[in-house]
């Protein structure tokens, strides 16, 4: 396997892992303090198929983090975190406001928690990026 394929690899895997761990751990906590009415690890279903929405959002975790992941492979360490980070808060916050809420019929809520949570799930996809992309030697 070539060092960018893992590289992007890595990037699916951690991103989907993140959703779980970083975005959804957060989401938890807010929940928990009663800042967001929605409950985070739902298995309600989502339209059109069905598929319940944590694994939904994992799969989608994945596949940002593959773009993520090609769109930093030159970055190492605290740059690599902060740039992670801030593609996270970002550009999937700006695709769920402005592409998503309108196709799925949603008004347009922009809310600083979208961001916050977004942004956690970058930075554990750079995480995962910084100790498992690059082959140790």
């Amino acid at each position: 396997m070539t060092p960018l394929a893992r590289w992007v690899l890595v990037g699916v895997v951690c991103g989907a892992l993140s959703v779980l761990l970083f975005h959804q751990g957060a989401a938890a906590l807010l929940h928990a303090l009663g800042y967001t009415p929605r409950a985070p690890y739902s298995w309600q279903p989502t339209a059109p198929w069905g598929v319940p929405q944590v694994l939904s959002i994992s799969f989608w975790g994945g596949l940002w983090g593959a773009v993520l992941a090609a769109s930093f492979g030159r970055l190492r360490g605290a740059r690599l975190l902060l740039a992670a980070a801030l593609f996270g808060a970002v550009l999937p916050t700006l695709v769920a406001w402005f592409l998503v809420a309108p196709l799925k019929g949603l008004p347009l809520r922009l809310s600083p928690i979208g961001p916050l949570l977004n942004g956690l799930w970058g930075l554990g996809t750079g995480i995962g990026l910084a100790l498992f992309g690059r082959a140790r030697r």
